[in-house]
């Protein structure tokens, strides 16, 4: 009888590790397999929130092991955008319901949102607004006026309105993290300088256009004097519509001309460094930006274009990156509401947002509101009454953390200020992106778009481990 030669090689090792001695010193010991290493961590949220944000206890080694699965390679050869920063919007009525905290509670989840721990999420950039938005108890400006009476010297120009919630919890988020970056922006200038004399709609009359240029620098200064740093701003949030409470309607050839012939050049004479980012409203509408930064006057002035995504798709900020690489791209707005569904918008804003924007060479990540209370307010007469905080502060000691806080979370924990987007391809349902931070960190952040489990490789300098991932949910990843 003729054996095969592999079976009797496996009879011969199996004899090896099973024979021992009842007695004497010939013992043969049994060899335990090799302990594999953990190399990756891995965070984790799954749609139906049984797991949000947790470090997983999985064991994940590179190797190189073939399998059938698809695998997503990060190559970071291939380096793209610097990274300014992921957060949200600190609205004056997020202000107003932090400050609503026990001293104690506040404390603690401001550490939370801003600080470095173990257990903070680690928020790097801000947007406020110059004077109210929607989302605070009434609309104001920094230098309102009696009816028919108007301030070219703004000799009442005065932060006042902000004094009680939004700057006093600016300079507490400040202690915590000093080099947090802020975009600010107006949702209406004050209204003697507008053509119906309105916080609703209307336009910048052409007689003020250099008095609401040293508006803007008198509130970089005074801002200053407080203690807080301006990075950048807008000329006007969302300028393509007048229908909030407060807004103002500006297009792309009057900001063009505001730019260039009152804002760039009044900042340049009071040496303001804070850089002016146009636009600041829905992907849909590409060609405004483009028409700006397409008047050689005004480009000299603009750091970049900043975008919403309530309409139009998240590749308009390639279009604008591809015609003008050498200006910046940021994403500065996208809300929660109080309709919508944990799993869906989970899902959704990760794609689009997180992912989506960044991949599109977006600078900055930011979602809509940072916090409310549990009846969406405070809002102005006619603002927003369905936008969900990340953070819903329900009494003086309790609060809870919505979907916001966990879009935002999975990216601003692990990614710093100055990390740069390196390559990764997409494959199937698994959008992804991955970054490279100041120390060496690499870090890819995985949206299973589909409603199944997906099994997956992720490929790194020729090795690679398999995870998975059920169907709506995130995973961010981080090796060295």
């Amino acid at each position: 009888m003729r054996l095969n030669r592999k079976f009797v090689v496996l009879i011969v090792l199996s004899s090896v590790f099973l024979t021992c001695s009842k007695s004497g010193n010939n013992t043969i010991p049994i060899i335990p397999a090799p302990v594999v290493k953990n190399e990756v961590d891995f965070w984790l949220t799954k749609s139906d929130q049984s797991i949000t944000l947790q470090k997983q206890s999985t064991v994940l080694g590179f190797g190189t092991s073939v399998n059938i699965y698809p695998t997503i390679e990060v190559d970071e050869s291939q380096i793209f955008q610097a990274i300014d920063g992921f957060g949200y919007t600190l609205t004056g009525g997020s202000a107003q319901v932090i400050n609503s905290l026990s001293p104690t509670v506040k404390q603690q989840l401001l550490q939370e949102l801003f600080g470095s721990a173990a257990n903070s999420i680690s928020i790097s950039y801000l947007r406020i607004s110059i004077g109210a938005s929607d989302l605070n108890s009434a609309p104001f400006s920094y230098d309102d006026m009696p009816d028919g009476q108007t301030d070219l010297t703004l000799a009442n120009f005065t932060l006042a309105p902000d004094m009680t919630d939004l700057i006093p919890v600016l300079k507490e988020i400040l202690v915590i993290n000093p080099a947090i970056k802020i975009i600010a922006t107006p949702w209406s200038p004050p209204v003697w300088m507008k053509d119906n004399r309105s916080f609703i709609g209307g336009s910048l009359l052409l007689e003020y256009y250099g008095v609401y240029a040293n508006y803007f620098v008198t509130y970089i200064r005074k801002m200053k004097e407080q203690g807080i740093t301006i990075t950048a701003i807008t000329p006007q949030n969302e300028p393509l519509y007048g229908g909030n409470n407060p807004s103002m309607l500006m297009s792309a050839v009057q900001q063009a001309a505001f730019i260039k012939n009152n804002l760039g050049p009044a900042f340049q004479t009071a040496t303001i460094s804070t850089k002016i980012v146009i636009y600041d409203h829905n992907c849909d509408q590409p060609g405004y930006p483009i028409a700006i930064l397409n008047d050689a006057a005004a480009k000299p002035f603009v750091d970049g274009s900043a975008f919403h995504l309530y309409g139009g798709d998240i590749s308009a900020l390639s279009q604008v990156h591809n015609a003008f690489p050498d200006k910046n791209v940021y994403f500065t707005e996208q809300y929660t509401s109080s309709t919508g569904d944990f799993g869906g918008d989970l899902k959704w804003h990760l794609k689009n947002i997180i992912i989506g924007s960044t991949r599109n060479w977006s600078k900055v990540a930011l979602e809509w509101n940072l916090a409310n209370n549990a009846a969406f307010e405070p809002h102005t007469p006619g603002g927003c009454n369905t936008c969900k905080g990340a953070i819903t502060v329900n009494s003086s000691d309790n609060f809870t953390r919505n979907v916001g806080y966990f879009i935002v979370a999975h990216a601003s924990k692990f990614i710093p200020s100055g990390s740069v987007r390196i390559a990764s391809n997409v494959t199937g349902n698994l959008n992804n992106v991955a970054f490279k931070t100041s120390d060496g960190k690499k870090i890819l952040i995985v949206e299973n778009d589909g409603t199944t489990s997906e099994i997956f490789n992720i490929k790194f300098n020729g090795r690679w481990v398999t995870s998975s991932l059920d169907g709506g949910s995130v995973g961010t990843y981080i090796w060295l």
